[in-house]
């Protein structure tokens, strides 16, 4: 088994249970809406501190939003 790991989430699920456009979540967390549409389409991995602010926007644990 060699595949790479790929860092996948349930970013869009997330922001939508709170009922938040990626603008108004972008916003939130100080990022452009590009940034959350690419995490969310998973061409960009946010860095640790990020994530954990996207979790905290989102009231959410970090295993709930990020998996591989």
């Amino acid at each position: 088994m060699n595949e790479p790991l790929t860092l996948k989430n349930r970013l869009k699920e997330a922001r939508r249970e709170k009922k938040l456009s990626q603008a108004a979540l972008a916003k939130l967390v100080g990022v452009s809406r590009n940034t959350i549409s690419s995490i969310e389409t998973g061409q960009f991995n946010p860095t640790a501190k990020l994530a954990l602010i996207l979790c905290i926007a989102l009231d959410k644990k970090f295993e709930e939003l990020f998996y591989f």
